[in-house]
């Protein structure tokens, strides 16, 4: 049994205590109301008795006798749809449908790809000890989104795990989009230059800000449309992997991603038919691990995608 206690800090003032106390014990929503029911929430001393309670910076938050569960090691579920593009004995090509979480975390402690992939490739698992990685999350050296769809890399041993990630922090790894993004965007390219971190006013989302860690999107237009309103078709390539990067910088920049409800500033596309944001890793190359050659793989818009652009006109 342990407990928690903080004074309520900018980044959670105006949140519900129990997003806030799920967010803080990594507990699942269920089981942070178990903990309002029961009163062992308090806020400056007196019992919550709702769990929409709103959180006030400055105010002292505590949980008493909060459970102590060790998580276990995920295992393999051949449930878990999603497509491998390519395998050999060091690493993992897969096309990530959108909708599908990368790896299991607080509210997804099953049906993940890191499931899915346990099921085919069992010996995953052993990369996590050997490297001292989260077990939640073997062999995964990148992420998406979970809207968003497309091609990610996994480490199949240990010696991959290490390149790869060395090459991702050395910014030669090649991780295109293809991106709707609402209004028409000035010029044929750009680059977004600006860090990323934490959004202060809600710490589920990310946001530009000086605190943030550097973060550079380089952009290219492929094409305009006009109705049902002005939108622009662009690939995105990142220099830096932050958190929800794409979708940040181009709403930073007054043109977010069609179908994002969380950094679209209230807009959308009229008629929109896709129901996740228009966010599609197409491409991705690196330096093979063993061979030291370079390798590359490109992967088609989703059917839900290609049918958005089939209702835009130009």
């Amino acid at each position: 049994m342990s407990e928690l206690s903080l004074v309520v800090p900018e980044s959670l003032d105006g949140v519900r205590v129990d997003r806030a106390v799920a967010l803080l014990a990594d507990l699942s929503r269920s089981s942070v109301n178990e903990l309002v029911e029961g009163g062992r929430v308090t806020v400056d001393g007196r019992v919550v008795r709702s769990r929409s309670t709103t959180l006030r910076l400055g105010q002292e938050l505590r949980v008493d006798r909060i459970e102590e569960r060790a998580p276990s090691a995920p295992v393999g579920d051949p449930t878990v749809v999603f497509t491998v593009v390519d395998a050999d004995p060091d690493v993992i090509v897969v096309d990530k449908p959108a909708g599908l979480v990368v790896h299991p975390g607080a509210g997804h402690r099953s049906g993940t790809l890191v499931h899915g992939l346990l099921a085919q490739f069992p010996e995953l698992a052993s990369v996590a000890d050997a490297v001292g990685a989260d077990p939640d999350r073997p062999g995964i050296v990148h992420r998406l989104d979970r809207g968003t769809s497309g091609l990610m890399v996994v480490a199949r041993t240990p010696d991959a795990y290490h390149a790869l990630v060395a090459q991702l922090g050395a910014r030669s790894v090649s991780r295109n989009y293809r991106v709707l993004a609402l209004g028409a965007v000035e010029g044929d390219s750009g680059v977004v230059d600006a860090p990323v971190g934490r959004s202060v006013s809600s710490p589920t989302r990310m946001a530009v800000s000086r605190k943030g860690k550097e973060a550079r999107t380089r952009y290219r237009v492929e094409q305009r449309f006009g109705e049902p309103a002005p939108t622009t078709l662009m690939t995105a390539s990142l220099e830096t992997g932050r958190t929800h990067q794409i979708r940040v910088h181009l709403s930073a920049i007054g043109h977010p991603v069609v179908g994002d409800d969380v950094y679209s500033q209230g807009r959308s596309l009229p008629g929109a038919t896709v129901r996740r944001p228009f966010l599609h890793a197409y491409g991705l190359a690196f330096i093979h691990p063993r061979s030291g050659e370079p390798v590359s793989w490109t992967s088609e818009l989703p059917e839900d995608l290609r049918h958005q652009l089939d209702e835009l006109a130009d």
